[in-house]
């Protein structure tokens, strides 16, 4: 039986040259998948000795690592991409929001389709959707989420700043539906999203929360992001978003805080006290944003923590380089922190602690019996593998997303060699090029920085 038959049975035995496990490379182990879940995971002979009626399928030069978790995604922004290259800081405004509301219910299903794609690809096993803001709602993302065979935290949004008390009220019926839904092939995980403080009234922000905490779901919020963002809040609510949210009774263990970037010593107390968690988005820092969440201090003083990509580019390997890098970069360098972190702490960010950080440590991001078979297979005989002193710190700046053999998802293989194995991802392409183009040329985007081949070069 070849590889990719044996990954595709309803039962596999896997004995890889190394498996990661909480971060630590071990050898000599064995992994059986068994109806979507790590069924057993040990020494490999003692393993294979509870099961001698599977033979062992031997990976030899092959890592068996948990599956990034994306904390932060938008997946209905994919065609944007490049668009906002260049940009001030709250492109939303100016790019996302436009083209959003230009989406058609079939532009919506393959722009989220494209985005999960483009997921799986860089090893992203979950994503966590922070809300659209499409009229079309959730249906179209709910399909997508499916069709690709991604793990999904999908978020309802709700805004309810400046409407009347029918229309909240509705907000809220909605939100508690979204919650109940049941979704029986357990890839879809409700959550309840606001986009900023500023957007929903206290009394919604703390409705929000509390029934994010009954049901055991995440409350996503984009926080503390960017300057401008924060001085609005001071000016409409004399506080800023994250004392809103303090003030509002709606800062807990549910929360799922996207960015964090700008926090005075008293908003990290605040985070630590509540339990809540961040999600630390170094791409978006340097893309786009005024500054760098500092990362490291939140860790160090136990904030929960996840990484996200906030829809910049999915790749976890250069995920995790970025986050590694920017910290050093920020806090480490001026103190002669050389370690930063380590290796093992932007792996746990981008597996364990990041499933944790969605409220979803219990489903997903380790290999441990039990837990879903969300995994990769690494393929370790490369140039830049070689030779190989220390995987940990390797597979954070050496490793890439090329080396991804496969991707599973709960335990069904879901990417071989890149690509989806049931479905069409290049038809799915060549409709996403035509889709994005009309929504593109019918949306008000407004650009400052202009296209590459427009910008004016300097004289010679």
């Amino acid at each position: 039986m070849d590889l990719r038959t044996a990954l595709g049975a309803p039962e596999t035995l896997l004995r890889p040259e190394l498996t990661l496990i909480d971060e630590v490379p071990r050898p000599d182990l064995a992994v059986l998948l068994r109806d979507g879940r790590f069924a057993d995971v040990g020494p490999a002979d003692e393993v294979a000795q509870r099961h001698p009626g599977l033979t062992p399928v031997d990976l030899p030069r092959r890592l068996l690592m948990p599956g990034f978790v994306d904390t932060h995604h938008h997946l209905t922004q994919s065609f944007g991409k490049a668009l906002a290259f260049g940009e001030p800081s709250e492109i939303f405004r100016r790019i996302w929001v436009p083209l959003e509301q230009h989406l058609n219910e079939e532009a919506l299903h393959v722009s989220a389709r494209l985005a999960a794609l483009e997921a799986l690809r860089g090893g992203f096993t979950t994503v966590c959707d922070a809300g659209t803001r499409s009229e079309h709602g959730l249906q179209a993302l709910e399909a997508a989420v499916r069709e690709s065979g991604i793990r999904c935290v999908l978020a309802r949004t709700c805004n309810d700043a400046g409407l009347d008390e029918a229309a909240a009220a509705n907000i809220v019926r909605e939100a508690e539906r979204h919650l109940s839904a049941h979704h029986p092939d357990g890839l879809l995980h409700a959550s309840l999203a606001i986009s900023i403080p500023e957007a929903a009234s206290d009394a919604m922000l703390a409705r929000v929360a509390a029934l994010c905490r009954e049901a055991g779901a995440v409350f996503q919020v984009h926080l503390n992001e960017h300057l401008a963002s924060i001085e609005r809040s001071l000016i409409a609510r004399g506080r800023r978003p994250l004392e809103v949210l303090h003030h509002a009774r709606a800062l807990g263990p549910e929360l799922l805080a996207a960015h964090a970037t700008m926090v005075t010593p008293h908003e990290l107390a605040l985070l630590r006290d509540s339990g809540a968690a961040v999600s630390y988005n170094p791409v978006a820092s340097s893309w786009k944003g005024n500054a760098v969440a500092p990362a490291l201090l939140m860790h160090g003083l136990g904030i929960r923590l996840g990484l996200g990509t906030d829809g910049t580019r999915s790749d976890g390997f250069r995920l995790m380089d970025a986050a590694e890098t920017a910290q050093r970069l920020t806090s480490g360098m001026d103190v002669g922190d050389f370690s930063t972190g380590a290796g093992w702490t932007w792996l746990s960010m981008a597996t364990g602690a990041g499933a944790d950080a969605a409220g979803l440590g219990r489903v997903t991001g380790r290999i441990a019996p039990g837990l879903a078979a969300d995994a990769l297979l690494i393929d370790l005989d490369v140039p830049e593998l070689t030779p190989s002193w220390d995987l940990g710190w390797e597979l954070v700046r050496l490793a890439h997303r090329g080396q991804i053999e496969a991707v599973l998802v709960q335990g069904r293989l879901r990417l071989w060699q890149g690509w989806p194995t049931d479905w069409d991802a290049r038809a799915l392409m060549d409709r996403a090029r035509d889709l994005a183009r009309e929504a593109v040329a019918a949306a008000p985007i407004q650009r400052i920085h202009l296209p590459s081949a427009q910008a004016p070069r300097p004289s010679s």
